[in-house]
């Protein structure tokens, strides 16, 4: 069973979404009891565990987490919005962040 260490949001500040990634990592991170560390556009950390484009660029924000071993698995690479509002749906992304989570700590 693995067990994870840190939460780590790569983000960018000026995304509309930045504050709802935000406190989605801080709630998250604060659940797991975990260490939470904001990288701010580093796109090589997106690149090297994150999802990419076809032509292998990232794009931020994602949200990661990292094990006591040092592996770092992607959680969360877009927000997820509400189908029959089409707006950004925080109780959502904490749900899929959770799921992920658990699948996470199962491996």
């Amino acid at each position: 069973m693995t067990k994870i260490v840190k939460i780590v949001l790569d983000t960018a500040e000026h995304h509309p979404l930045h504050k709802a990634w935000l406190k989605l990592a801080e709630n998250l991170a604060k659940e797991l009891d975990v260490e939470l560390e904001i990288k701010k556009e580093d796109y090589v950390f997106a690149i090297e565990h994150g999802e990419t484009d076809d032509l292998g660029m990232a794009w931020l924000p994602q949200l990661f987490a990292e094990t006591e071993n040092g592996e770092v698995k992607l959680i969360l690479s877009k927000y997820p919005f509400d189908p029959a509002t089409t707006k950004p749906d925080e109780k959502i992304a904490h749900e899929e962040a959770k799921k992920k989570v658990e699948e996470i700590l199962k491996s």
